[in-house]
């Protein structure tokens, strides 16, 4: 057995129309497939991101989503302008890449990063 590759990866959500809605609409990801209020999965590139939904106050502690994106400046005025709150730090490793993080609706951290 090998592993192939990274296939997916998902967040934890109380709320899946609104984690849907914003993934699909704000940050603007296609919606691949649903399963009521259990399950969906949006076109991320070559790995898709999940939203898995549950009933419970405590929501499993989370990871990072990471974007890659072309042009930071340009994205996080996008973004801006549909609602999103970024952490005032923009981050820099000088010379190789900027990225700035904002959160979804259940808090869990989303990165936009620009490979320089």
């Amino acid at each position: 057995m090998t592993i192939r590759g990274l296939d997916h990866v998902y967040y934890w959500t109380r709320d899946l129309d609104a984690a849907v809605a914003f993934y699909r609409d704000v940050v603007g990801l296609p919606l691949a497939v649903r399963h009521g209020n259990d399950w969906a999965e949006l076109d991320a590139g070559p790995v898709r991101l999940a939203l898995h939904g549950t009933e419970g106050d405590q929501i499993p502690a989370s990871g990072t989503i990471v974007f890659g994106v072309d042009d930071l400046d340009a994205e996080r005025w996008r973004l801006e302008q549909a609602g999103v709150v970024f952490d005032e730090l923009m981050g820099e490793v000088e010379g190789r890449l900027r990225f700035a993080t904002f959160h979804d609706p259940d808090g869990n951290p989303v990165q936009l990063i620009e490979r320089i």
